[in-house]
């Protein structure tokens, strides 16, 4: 069908109404005029059979400035585009500042030679398609056989309608049951994030909330010596940690809890002497404040972090602790944190562990935090929350959580299978007949990814790894002694549905069958699943982060755009082997408030610090010198964007058939390509977010 070029259907038109509008001028020449409706033909004509002609210049003003609107609007428009076509201009053809994304043999390689190929028969097809819409050949679906008994115009004109009965007759029918397979398969699970977001809303109308069993502590329990506290083990697995370990250790070392009723290991995995130089300092500095903490370091890092918390755990002195509290390096719980999670631990012997949600100090920072906190808070708020008080399990985050140390003994304690280390002894514990309670009200302060590359190494590891550990403890789950209805949520929901068929049916519809249904339009995507059902659903996932609203187009296109790389990370963890830890890049930073109240703690800290251990004062300053000189030394590292040619392809590939699909007049298919090849296109000249060091 050749589009329309009669703009008038671009607005509705105008009915007159009968409330009369009144225009008074400020120049003393022009006259009154009293319009009983808005319909212009009408104001022109009254205008010169009543001889008016200065009425006419007030029409013509009118225009003017209407003009005037539209010419900026599309001054902004060019404008954009203009910059954008520069920035392509620069990262691709003289590759200024920017570095290409290296693919490794496996996986990733093969599926960007599928998109490669994919992408020139897309080009070859529309300059097909360019050919037959300028020759007027427009064949209908409904008249399919029109082209047989049609006069032919030379071999080019017969091999096109060849081409048309062969999709129709064979591309078609298989595009339809891939289709509708994964139409299938996105209301399925649309139908279990509706699910979540009623149990989220059950819950909160009903205010439920986790109990705890009793009192466990009292107000003069720590002037008796806290005899009623248990013994807890604080864990801070760090690597490399250059920008976070100062404060992270800072905040876990005022932790509100009996001096002698806690430890803290500091557990450093560095392969840099300047950092760990910097880390023991740090670690030197708090034990002489009274902190009782421990450094260690291995030698050889072997099991990344699942390897340097079992290393942990094999202390002889583990032995007299009851629960042990794990944070990641830019993690800053805040001093009751284990006053607010232990005593759930008390009258609850079935308990394994206590989550807390996380907070983030950085979430306005950019377009791509923001976006990392509307799926972030849905997770925590809705997907924990509702798992945690209906189930009692939720896969543990690695961090911010306490665990009982007898349920991970008899777990069978971190193993070193896979580089999600928390999922799998979280799914054992689960096994065990272990409990898990997730408490959405206690937040701990940390970091989202500020920079594309780091959030897509880390979102790789996060759906690689449950793949490979699906394939590992599929027997385990299958010969547990749990309920028939636990092992169905954890194969069917928790791992098939949640971690396979997600990224499955994303990338597969919205990437790959819908731009090819532009070249097959006898295949053609009902409007309902290309633009109802996935508003409907982002909105669901904005509710808890209400003030991102302004971000649902944005979170939309962005959740399509990241669908490669977590189908990527599917497959190869599927198949393959996803056993290969990235630690995510971070920038260290902290909220005001959180740098006014921890300098305010640091000060009253260190007077105590200077009346009890007056001795190490000098220690301490030659410890601060080596600290300042080691900063003083580093070189500065530039900052360089990145090109990441699958998601370069895929914008190339749905831009593509966004013009095919305009050929056609396609309506919101030609919108929605469009968005997201630009979408695509941002993200592939990494556009969005910082640049990475």
């Amino acid at each position: 069908m050749a589009p329309r070029l009669d703009f008038s259907v671009w607005w509705p038109r105008v009915v007159p109404k009968g409330t009369p509008v009144v225009v008074t001028m400020e120049n003393p020449n022009y006259s009154v005029l009293e319009i009983d409706g808005p319909d212009e033909s009408e104001f022109i004509g009254s205008a010169l059979n009543k001889g008016r002609g200065k009425n006419a210049k007030q029409f013509t003003w009118v225009l003017l400035l209407k003009a005037h609107r539209a010419v900026g609007c599309i001054a902004w428009l060019v404008g954009g585009l203009w910059a954008l076509l520069s920035t392509v201009k620069k990262r691709l053809i003289f590759h200024q500042g920017v570095s290409v994304e290296t693919e490794k043999p496996g996986k990733g390689r093969l599926l960007f030679r599928f998109l490669r190929a994919f992408l020139a028969v897309s080009i070859v097809a529309l300059a097909l398609e360019i050919v037959a819409h300028w020759n007027g050949w427009h064949f209908q679906r409904p008249n399919l056989r029109i082209p047989e008994t049609t006069e032919i115009r030379g071999w080019f004109h017969e091999g096109y309608q060849a081409w048309v009965l062969f999709r129709y007759n064979y591309i078609a029918a298989l595009i339809r049951t891939l289709s509708n397979i994964c139409i299938m398969l996105f209301l399925i699970q649309s139908v279990d994030r509706l699910v979540l977001c009623l149990g989220f809303f059950w819950i909160k109308f009903k205010k439920i909330k986790p109990q705890i069993e009793g009192s466990l502590f009292k107000s003069e329990d720590v002037e008796v010596g806290g005899h009623e506290y248990p013994m807890v083990l604080v864990q801070i697995p760090m690597c490399n940690e250059r920008e976070v370990y100062e404060q992270s250790i800072s905040a876990v070392c005022q932790l509100d809890w009996p001096k002698d009723r806690f430890l803290v290991q500091v557990l450093d995995d560095s392969d840099d002497e300047g950092i760990q130089s910097l880390i023991r300092s740090e670690v030197y500095k708090w034990s002489q404040r009274g902190v009782n903490i421990v450094y260690r370091h291995r030698v050889v890092r072997t099991g990344y972090k699942a390897g340097n918390l079992k290393s942990a755990m094999s202390c002889d002195y583990v032995r007299a602790y009851e629960f042990v509290a794990i944070f990641d390096a830019d993690f800053q719980p805040n001093p009751d944190f284990l006053k607010q999670t232990v005593p759930y631990f008390k009258g609850n012997p079935e308990i394994g562990l206590v989550q807390a949600r996380w907070a983030f100090v950085n979430q306005d920072e950019n377009v791509l935090t923001r976006l990392q906190n509307i799926n972030l808070c849905f997770h925590f708020e809705v997907e924990q929350q509702v798992n945690g008080v209906f189930l009692n399990f939720f896969g543990f985050n690695g961090t911010a959580g306490v665990w009982r140390i007898k349920a991970l003994e008899d777990s069978g304690g971190w193993l070193e299978r896979t580089t999600v280390e928390d999922m799998d002894i979280a799914v054992r514990a689960h096994l065990n007949g272990w409990k898990f309670i997730f408490l959405n009200d206690v937040k701990v302060l940390c970091e989202v990814p500020e920079s594309y590359e780091a959030y897509r190494k880390q979102q790789h590891r996060w759906h690689s790894g449950p793949m490979h550990l699906f394939r590992l403890c599929l027997p385990a789950i299958i010969k547990s002694k749990i309920s028939i209805w636990k092992k169905a949520n954890l194969v069917l929901l928790f791992f098939l549905l949640r971690k396979l068929i997600l990224p499955f049916y994303s990338f597969t519809l919205f990437c790959v069958i819908l731009p090819l249904t532009m070249f097959v339009p006898e295949a053609e995507l009902p409007i309902w699943v290309i633009c109802y059902i996935p508003v409907f659903m982002s909105i669901l996932n904005i509710l808890p982060a209400p003030r991102s609203f302004p971000f649902i187009i944005p979170y939309l296109l962005f959740e399509n755009t990241m669908s490669v790389t977590k189908f990527n990370a599917m497959i190869s963890g599927l198949f393959g082997s996803s056993y290969e830890w990235v630690v995510t890049k971070k920038a260290g930073r902290s909220s005001e408030s959180d740098l006014l109240a921890a300098a305010e703690r640091e000060s009253k800290a260190s007077d105590l610090s200077q009346i009890h251990r007056g001795a190490s004062e000098s220690e301490l300053s030659e410890l601060n010198k080596l600290k300042d000189q080691t900063q003083d030394e580093a070189p500065p590292v530039k900052k360089t964007n990145k090109i990441f040619k699958k998601e370069l392809a895929l914008a190339f590939l749905l831009l593509t058939a966004a013009v095919r699909s305009l050929l056609s007049a396609e309506g919101i298919h030609f919108y929605f390509l469009l968005c997201q090849g630009l979408s695509f296109l941002l993200v592939g000249l990494d556009l969005i977010g910082e640049q990475m060091s």
